[in-house]
């Protein structure tokens, strides 16, 4: 914002008085003239050249003028025949200057760091070649508004801070310059604003130009605002990383429908801002503008007319798409795209938000601009960008180093300074790859592979080098990774680069154009600080240079060595002079590289040479002190050397060394890495490796050595334990192909490097290699159902492997020529391969051995280039499509019979095309409907209908060149096409003018694309292998549609689709549960409430891969009908006579209490289903389905005396999101409670000390505090014994239960206390919809009335305590209390909700100041109303969502929405609104503050002042939310769905939990706060173990998960991240355990099979099947000695299965030694009481008897059995009440803990037989777990933890 001096705006040269010439300066002919046609004196600036005549401001360059406003009006008129120049200093934020010129000199947009130039193109009506640019005659005033802040925004991503100076160059008049904040429109003024109410700020009448009485300003003047329409989000565009304006960005024009009818009548000479040098050559109609990697900005400007008196007239409609093409300037394509050096590689780009069928010079009215700016948002492409890079596999650059045997990539990696990661080049991407976790960070911006790169010795700045010619360098931020400098190299090509260690200097080699050798040296100090790189010297030299580097001691001293020399460089006075070394008889040599001798009092020099030759030098004397050579010495029995010696003799080609402060590392040619001491005596440690070395590179600390090599490999030797490790492995030329595995995340890749490699898509390691030395790999597929891919190789060959052998399993030689087509079909029948003869061949690929069963001849298209959609199948695994057999034709065939079902004659589906079209890449799209993609050699994709060959759709402009490979997401949301470098994104699902992202960052044309098999991710090749995340979050259908086909039939298929659906509507036990609303596009991911598992997925947030939100998944009982359906419900009614006024009126209800509530009539009626999409907040409160209820097995259960309990409950994680207003806090006193299932917590928010309140039979559903602070009222819903729900009254200083009573309806929906606390209100929702009044002195009920629908909230009157309101359906009732005696009678008026508030219902409401009450709706909507009046007189839009929660006091409200968005608003101005009545405007009530949670905002309790309170989210979270700081806090946290598995650290510090949202939460025993938080979407996390005490000391802590896609994960504590990912099932993994050493990991799936697998190498050693048919349920193991029960092994470990089978194991795993040793087997028990719920096979090791075997839920009786391992019978059981559902057994003292289905937990004192019960829990108690010690128990029910503390042990 401008400071108040200069607002509303500033004159510019009145301000600084231009016309004395003190604080500004002329040169040249400048002088002051009459114009005639603004009728005032301008000043003219005139001149042959224009830098010799100017008008500049302020005079001196040292000063600034220091102007903050956003816009600058530039009000001048350009002079014929000359150009003029406009120069803008400005200053961002972080202090840079940026030069931003306009010129009608200028013939192309140029730009760098500092320099942003604009051509000013004048073109007449009918613009000529030869007069482009030059101003016309005929040219007109101009007022050109310049956005500032964008400008630099866009095209720079740098923050305007002011403007500095301003220079106006001849040839030009100028009348004056302003700057404002305001966006003015000049063609309007302010009489003509007010009367026609226009939506615009006009011009000030000291700015306006002047228009006579009768003619429009369009006719006169010209507007040009740059960049175009910039306040509708160019600033937000630019904002992204990368993002970069659209090419054709229209300026703002505003012309009315009489300028359309003819273009060249009022056009005129119109001048035209035109940053493009590309040739226009194809006018098109649709002013659709072609999409680059980077579309370079374009900005044209016709002119306007606004016709004032037609704004809102019927003249004010928008036309036709047709008239608006005929009435518009001619729309080009440029075809002719540069992609700038200085933009970011990865670009996402949209250029189709410019609505094509919106002229660009046409301003609407407000009706119009709203309904534009709806049709924008439909067409719009979010989120932008919608891929992320997230790794890269490759490795190289390019070199041009060894001119002799040049190589072909740069093989160089750069340690960081603590050693804790390497940088190195992927061709045109720098990675950073952290050594340990292997987790990338990308430099990105080179446009072309990078030939050198250097790092300071401070690691604040890298600089790179690209390759092509004119070499460009960047500079970049090595913290942030933020480009601080670009700029051209005077060297042709950079060769090396090397920084000083202060970072002041760097020196750079190479090739001038005509190959002579430089070297330069730049001064980089300042780059850091906002300066630029200064050029000090460059040097020509005839010296070879090979290595080049900079002193790490002096930064004016170098070295360089080459081919025949060394020499010493020195930088002084500004120049580089050289001196050659005395080499003696070694001068003859190639030396390769050389490095200082880090020693400080060292002055040596070691130079490294191909002769196998290391010289010792003293660069001081310039001496050669010791010559040394590398010598092989061979074996007697082979080539291979086996030491080396320094001595004579043919040498070993040394590549590279690196210099520590004891040893040195040399790399040669021979593939081995040597560590030597720095006397050279003996070779310390060699590695070996399959290629040449070419660098060499000592951390340090002199630790790690880091070598890389020729062939693509990337790793370094750990000096201490003498390891050696691969970080990245790649191919080595261009990779051609790629294949991904459907049920694993491998992916297989094919190169010119004749190899072809499989990579595991977790880690980005390659996991196979397969090398054909005589035949190329051309094409790839796997097998989608066995561990198998087959390969087509360019000699005809096609190959089947086997990845479990590592083999070729079979050859097949049925084509003449290359492979050029391979696809299998999904359900693993049938492989098809094509071949560049033209013959397709069938083969059976169900069995291992794959067998040819057909070849067809001259089918496939010979003359067709290799594309890898060359061949294709459909998802049902039906049809097979492919080119040919021409070019132009496209065949479609049944898969089984090869018989020919469809021909496309592709060249005629244009018959307006006079050359023909050929097919180049098929792909099918997902069915139904059935539709093929097919990509044409005239850039398009043609749409099919794969059953009568129709052209459904058609993409024109795909790409500048034909796509040869593209790819259509299997929901059909996004399409992905590839040509050269560019890869670009189409939302698939617009049917009109599909938006499209382009990204760059390949320097050699993409080859192929794909999405992974999860969906998540997408794949591209070329010169190497690049991963994206796709960052759109998941949506879901509508019911009846299908992706990818608007109007397509609903799809009726059993499937994950459907399952989808199910999530949508249903919780986890059946009953529907509340869910938060699905994000927008625009919106960042978040996580669900219910995070669960549709199918697919992975990764893990916050410490491990980043993925989208994450949505539950249920079973599919209980369901709520999807919205757009009926639902009939039958629920009893009460008729009540009731007396009822006019309607719309007031109307009044009246009845007698009734004593239990019960309905004395019933009928039938009909409920609307309501839509599932968001956790609807007018809802009722919906409770956790269970099994049974804790009062019906009351006379089973054995509860004890207070004083004899051995549990005490300790603490209770979570919060019930699933209520309503259930969190009450009074600051004043500190009294905070809220609800955990049906306990009330009371907690010290200090000390985080927790009381508990126990006594409601079901789920509390919501709170209220009486005002005084003395009552807490707690309801709940109805149990399985009464139908009424329960209302409690606690004292809150003793936390004891004052009064139960009944409310008649079965779910109480919210509670309210009159203003003297001697009322009590209460609202029912299902049943009669019951509004009870309660007297708090005798608890009486005072009336009770049943209203005819439902209400959704209820509150009394601050103010008059006899007064309430209730909000409902379509109207808000008044009520006034009138008492006579021991009579409460209700005085009932009623308002209809006036139809401009647009809300279907009133959902929220609070009281403000008297008489205002707030009431919030469905719609988002805030309306207020004067409850004195009963009218609304003001609404506002307060949120996207529905309004949940109001809170008021005093000037301000608090609005919570259903998005999650809490709002904080300033309504000071209410009251005298009100006193405006209609004529209010909403224009006053302005947004404060605004903060988003993780879910619906349920609950929310506030300070007076509102500065603080506390919200409660869907999520079960409660926030503290401090308005002040703008800062939310979590204050209580848990999971957002059931609660798996609980597992404790040995030491019993912290404990981990795991859920079905996909969390693994470890939490301190001791404050049971939240510690750390893995997250996994789209997954459930079923199980769960905690590495054993044998496994390594306490920071190699370890835990492992077992996850619904069957993945086991492994995740380090100490170093929060994930450590291994393996996936040793393909079923849901429901069981895991360490072995006793905790090196082996034991895991069981739901289809009984149990992986063993090894923790070190992550590879599964076997697999046992023996339970295979049912799920394990449990899995343990500990240790026994050996030889103990007879048979071998140190590990004893059991597996219990859902079938009523116990397998017992002992096994020796390092040994790879698994013996059975028990197998129990018992009938299955009888059916619970609740269908649905199994018993689960509970089985565990009696921890104070190790022979023993503890069993529970095993056949037919409700018992727990004890069994002897070594008598091999049971020896004891105890009888139950009910079949227990969890079991844990204590360490400590002899007690078992068993959970219970009815919500009951039994402790049972094996010793003594004593039994006591414990109640608590909500839901089933499905997981109970002892601490290892014994003195704490877990317990879980659905998502509720409670922690209980153990007394006696």
């Amino acid at each position: 914002m401008a400071r108040a001096w200069q607002h509303p705006f500033l004159s510019v040269f009145r301000h600084f008085k231009v016309d004395e010439w003190k604080r500004s300066a002329k040169e040249g002919d400048v002088a002051t003239v009459m114009d005639k046609t603004l009728k005032c004196t301008v000043y003219r600036v005139r001149g042959s050249v224009s830098a010799s005549n100017y008008i500049q401001l302020p005079r001196t360059g040292t000063q600034s003028l220091g102007l903050t406003g956003r816009y600058l009006y530039v009000l001048f008129r350009p002079l014929p025949p000359r150009h003029f120049v406009i120069h803008l200093d400005v200053f961002t934020e972080d202090s840079q200057v940026i030069r931003v010129s306009f010129s009608s000199l200028f013939k192309e947009f140029k730009s760098t760091a500092t320099w942003l130039q604009f051509p000013f193109i004048c073109e007449a009506g009918t613009p000529r070649k030869d007069a482009a640019g030059v101003p016309p005659t005929g040219a007109r005033w101009t007022c050109l508004q310049l956005d500032l802040h964008d400008l630099l925004l866009v095209y720079l991503n740098r923050r305007y801070g002011h403007l500095k100076s301003i220079r106006l160059c001849a040839s030009l008049l100028v009348r004056n310059l302003y700057t404002s904040d305001l966006c003015f429109d000049p063609a309007v003024t302010a009489p003509e604003a007010r009367r026609a109410k226009l939506p615009v700020t006009p011009m000030p009448r000291e700015m306006a130009f002047p228009v006579p009485k009768g003619q429009s300003w369009h006719d006169r003047y010209v507007h040009i605002r740059f960049p175009s329409d910039s306040s509708k989000g160019v600033s937000t565009l630019g904002q992204k990383n990368g993002s970069l304006p659209e090419a054709g960005l229209s300026a703002l024009c505003s012309t009315g429908s009489a300028a359309l009818s003819s273009t060249a009548a009022f056009l005129g000479h119109v001048p035209r801002l035109l940053p493009h040098s590309a040739p226009f050559n194809k006018p098109t109609q649709s002013c659709r503008v072609p999409s680059a990697p980077r579309p370079l900005p374009e900005i044209s400007m016709s002119c306007e007319r606004l016709e004032v008196s037609s704004v809102g007239g019927p003249s004010g409609r928008g036309q036709e798409p047709s008239a608006w093409a005929e009435a518009t300037d001619k729309c080009v394509n440029s075809t002719n795209v540069h992609v700038s050096a200085h933009e970011l590689a990865v670009v996402p780009v949209a250029p189709e938000d410019v609505a094509p069928h919106e002229p660009p010079c046409r301003e609407q009215s407000g009706q119009q601009a709203a309904l534009g700016k709806n049709r924008f948002q439909q067409r719009s492409f979010l989120p932008d960008p919608i891929l992320r890079l997230k790794g890269v596999i490759g490795f190289g650059g390019h070199s041009t180093r060894w001119v002799r045997r040049p190589m072909r990539l740069l093989a160089c990696a750069l340690w960081t300074k603590d050693g804790a990661a390497v940088v190195y080049p992927c061709h045109a991407v720098i990675v950073m790859l952290h050594v340990d976790t292997r987790q990338q960070r990308f430099f990105l911006g080179h446009t072309d592979k990078v030939s050198a790169l250097a790092l300071d010795g401070s690691n604040s700045l890298l600089a790179s080098a690209q390759a092509r010619a004119p070499s460009m360098l960047r500079l970049w931020d090595f913290q942030t990774g933020a480009c601080l400098s670009l700029f051209r190299s005077p060297v042709h090509v950079v060769c090396s680069l090397s920084f000083s260690d202060s970072g002041a200097l760097l020196c750079g080699t190479g090739k001038d154009r005509h190959g002579r050798t430089v070297v330069v040296a730049w001064d980089t100090a300042q780059v850091g600080r906002g300066g630029e790189a200064v050029l000090l010297t460059k040097v020509h030299t005839d010296a070879d240079i090979q290595a080049f580097k900079v002193a790490f001691f002096d930064e004016t001293r170098m070295a360089s060595c080459g081919r025949g020399g060394v020499r010493l460089w020195r930088l002084r006075r500004g120049g580089l002079r050289s001196c050659a070394v005395d080499l003696g008889e070694h001068h003859a040599l190639e030396f390769t590289d050389l490095a200082f001798g880090q020693d400080l009092d060292s002055c040596t020099l070691y130079v490294c040479g191909r002769s196998g030759h290391i010289l010792e030098i003293d660069h001081q004397h310039m001496a050669v002190q010791r010559a040394r050579r590398l010598l092989p010495t061979q074996t007697p029995s082979g080539p291979l050397p086996k030491r080396q010696t320094f001595s004579s003799g043919p040498g070993i080609a040394i590549s590279s060394l690196s210099v520590s402060q004891v040893t040195c590392a040399v790399g040669s040619e021979d593939g081995y890495l040597r560590l030597w001491p720095l006397d050279f005596s003996s070779v310390l440690l060699e590695a070996e490796h399959e290629g040449p070395i070419s660098s060499v590179c000592v951390s340090p600390d002199g630790l790690r050595v880091l070598s890389t090599t020729s062939s693509g490999h990337l790793g370094f030797l750990d000096v201490p334990s003498r390891e050696y490790s691969v970080l990245m492995r790649s191919h080595t030329a261009l990779v051609l192909a790629l294949a991904t595995k459907c049920r694993q995340e491998h992916l297989a890749t094919v190169s010119q490097d004749h190899t072809v490699r499989v990579w595991d898509l977790v880690t980005l390691q390659q996991l196979y290699d397969f090398t054909s030395p005589k035949e190329a790999p051309r094409a790839v597929a796997f097998h989608p159902t066995q561990p198998t891919f087959f390969c087509g190789f360019s000699g005809g060959a096609v190959c089947s492997f086997s990845l479990e052998a590592t083999e070729v399993l079979v050859e097949h030689r049925c084509h003449r020529g290359a492979v050029t087509g391979l696809a299998t079909s999904p359900d693993g029948s049938f492989l098809f391969s094509s071949c560049s003869r033209g013959s397709l061949a069938q083969y059976d690929c169900a069995a291992t051995q794959c067998r040819v069963l057909r070849v067809a001849a001259n089918v496939v298209c010979q003359d067709s280039l290799m594309s890898p959609n060359a061949l294709v199948v459909s998802g049902d695994s039906r049809l097979l499509a492919f080119v040919g057999p021409s070019k132009y034709t496209v065949t479609i065939m049944d898969t089984a019979s090869l018989d020919e079902l469809l021909r496309v004659d592709i060249s005629a589906l244009d018959g307006t095309s006079s050359r023909l079209d050929s097919a180049v890449a098929v792909c099918f799209g997902p069915a139904p409907p059935g539709h093929l993609l097919v990509s044409t050699s005239s850039n398009t994709v043609v749409v099919l209908d794969t059953t009568s060959g129709r052209m459904v759709r058609e993409l024109s402009g795909v790409h500048p060149t034909a796509c040869p490979s593209l790819a259509l997401s299997r929901d059909g949301r996004f399409l992905l096409t590839a040509a050269d470098r560019a890869i670009k994104v189409w939302d698939y699902l617009m049917q009109a003018n599909l938006g499209c992202q382009v990204y760059i960052g390949h320097s050699e044309p993409v080859q192929a694309v794909a999405f992974s098999p999860n969906q998540q991710q997408l794949l591209s090749v070329g010169d190497a292998i690049f991963l994206w995340d796709i960052l759109a979050p998941n949506e879901r259908l509508p019911p009846g549609s299908v992706r990818g086909s608007p109007g397509a039939p609903p799809a009726c298929e059993a499937g994950p689709g459907m399952r989808q659906l199910e999530d949508t509507v249903s919780g986890a036990d059946g009953l529907p549960r509340w869910q938060v609303p699905v994000p927008s596009q625009a919106s960042p991911p978040r996580l669900g409430p219910c995070a669960g598992l549709p199918e697919g997925g992975d990764g893990a947030f916050s410490v491990s891969d980043d993925e989208g939100p994450s949505e539950e998944s249920h079973g599919p009982k209980g369901l709520r009908q999807a919205s757009g359906s009926a639902l009939l419900v039958k629920e009893a009614d009460r008729v009540v006579d009731a007396a009822c006024g006019a309607a719309g009126d007031s109307w009044g209800l009246s009845m007698p209490p009734h004593p239990c509530g019960q309905p004395s009539a019933q009928s039938p009626r009909r409920a609307r289903a309501q839509p599932a999409a968001h956790p609807d907040s007018c809802e009722p409160f919906m409770s956790q389905g269970k099994a049974s209820s804790l009062a019906k097995v009351g006379q089973s259960v054995s509860s004890p005396p207070a004083s004899s309990e051995r549990l005490h409950l300790k603490a209770v994680v979570g919060y019930s999101g699933n209520g309503r207003a259930n969190v009450v806090w009074r600051p004043d006193t500190g009294f905070f409670a809220y609800t955990c299932g049906r306990l009330v917590v009371v907690e010290d928010l200090h000390s985080g000390a927790q009381q508990h309140w126990l006594g409601h039979p079901e789920e509390i559903s919501t709170l209220a505090l009486s005002h005084d602070a003395q009552v807490l009222a707690s309801a709940s819903g109805h149990s399985s014994t009464a139908s009424c729900g329960q209302i409690r009254l606690w004292e809150v200083p003793g936390g004891s239960c004052r009064q139960l009573i009944s409310h008649r309806d079965p779910t109480v929906r919210a509670l309210a206390f009159s203003p003297d606390d001697r009322l009590l209100i209460t609202l029912g929702y299902d049943g009669d919809c019951t509004l009870a009044l309660w007297s708090m002195s005798t608890y009486e009920l005072l009336s009770s009335t049943r209203l005819p629908e439902p209400v959704h909230g209820v509150a009394f009157n601050p103010w008059h305590a006899g007064e309430l309101a209730c909000v409902g359906q379509g109207a808000i009732t008044l009520w006034l209390l009138q008492q006579r005696g021991a009579d409460v009678s209700l005085q009932v008026h009623r308002e209809r909700i006036p139809e401009e508030v647009r809300a279907g219902k009133l959902t929220s409401l609070c009281y403000g100041a008297m008489p205002l009450l707030y009431c919030g709706s469905d719609t988002g909507q805030v309306c207020v109303w004067d409850t004195h009046a009963c009218r609304c007189f003001l609404a506002w839009e307060a949120d996207n969502s529905e309004i949940g929660v109001l809170l008021c006091s005093g000037v301000r409200l608090v609005s919570g929405s259903d998005s999650g968005r809490l709002r904080l608003w300033a309504v000071e101005a209410m009251l005298e609104l009100r006193r405006k009545g209609s004529g209010a405007r909403s224009s006053s009530v302005f947004m404060e503050r605004e903060l988003t949670l993780d879910g619906a905002i349920v609950s929310a309790v506030f300070h007076d002042s509102m500065d603080m309170g506390v919200a409660g989210s869907v999520a079960g979270t409660l926030w503290y939310i401090n308005w002040a700081e703008g800062t939310s806090t979590h204050l209580i946290s848990g999971h957002r769905s059931k609660v798996n598995e609980v597992a404790f650290s040995p030491s019993e510090s912290h404990c981990a939990t795991c859920s079905d949202d996909g969390s693994v939460r470890v939490w301190s025993l001791a404050s049971m706060e939240l510690v750390i938080q893995f997250q996994v979407l789209n997954q459930s996390c079923l199980c769960l173990a905690w590495s054993p005490p044998s496994c390594g000391r306490p920071e190699q802590q370890q835990v492992a998960a077992g996850y619904s896609d069957g993945t086991l994960r492994v995740f380090s504590i100490s170093r929060t991240a994930m450590e291994l990912k393996m996936r040793p099932h393909l079923a849901a993994l429901t069981a895991i355990a360490f072995s006793a050493d905790g090196q082996t990991i034991l895991s069981g799936d739901k289809d009984g099979l149990v992986a063993v697998s090894r923790l070190c190498t992550g590879m599964t050693l076997r697999v046992l099947s023996d339970q295979r048919g049912a799920p394990i349920s449990t899995i343990q193991s500990t240790s026994k000695e050996d030889g103990d029960f007879g048979v071998e092994g140190t590990d004893l470990w059991l597996a219990a299965s859902g079938d009523q089978r116990v397998s017992i194991w002992a096994s020796d795993w390092p040994q790879g030694h698994c013996e059975l040793m028990d197998w129990l087997s018992f009938p299955a028990p009888a059916l619970m009481e609740a269908p649905g719920c199994p018993v689960p096979s509970l089985a565990a090791f009696c921890p104070w008897d190790g022979a023993l075997l503890v069993c529970a839920g095993l056949g037919v009786h409700r018992e727990v059995i004890f069994y002897s391992l070594r008598h091999k019978q049971v020896v004891e059981k105890i009888p139950l009440p009910f079949f227990a559902v969890s079991l844990s057994l204590s360490p400590g003292a002899r007690l078992m803990a068993i959970g219970f289905a009815e919500c009951v937990l039994r402790l049972v004192d094996c010793t003594s037989g004593a039994v006591q019960d414990f109640a608590g829990h909500n839901d089933s108690v499905r997981l109970c777990r002892f601490t290892p010690a014994g003195r704490l128990l877990f317990t879980a029910a659905h998502r509720e933890i409670l922690v209980w503390d153990v007394t006696g042990c």
